[in-house]
């Protein structure tokens, strides 16, 4: 996911999606741990996207403070 797209998301969606990434990261944390992961880049994306996540988040935090 772009931080375009994310940008284009509201504050509900971005959380529902927040979510969404923490619990797709933990159940690739556990197939990595089990031996059973396909593909270790899928973990580094999620993480990255997750990461895009709550920079975005701080801004919009941040600009509201202003």
């Amino acid at each position: 996911m772009q931080a375009k797209e994310i940008r284009e998301l509201s504050v509900d969606e971005l959380a529902m999606r927040e979510r969404e990434l923490k619990e797709s990261l933990f159940m690739l944390k556990l197939r990595q741990g089990t031996n059973q992961l396909e593909s270790s880049a899928r973990l580094l994306q999620t993480k990255r996207d997750l990461a895009r996540i709550h920079t975005i988040r701080r801004e919009r935090e941040l600009s509201n403070r202003k």
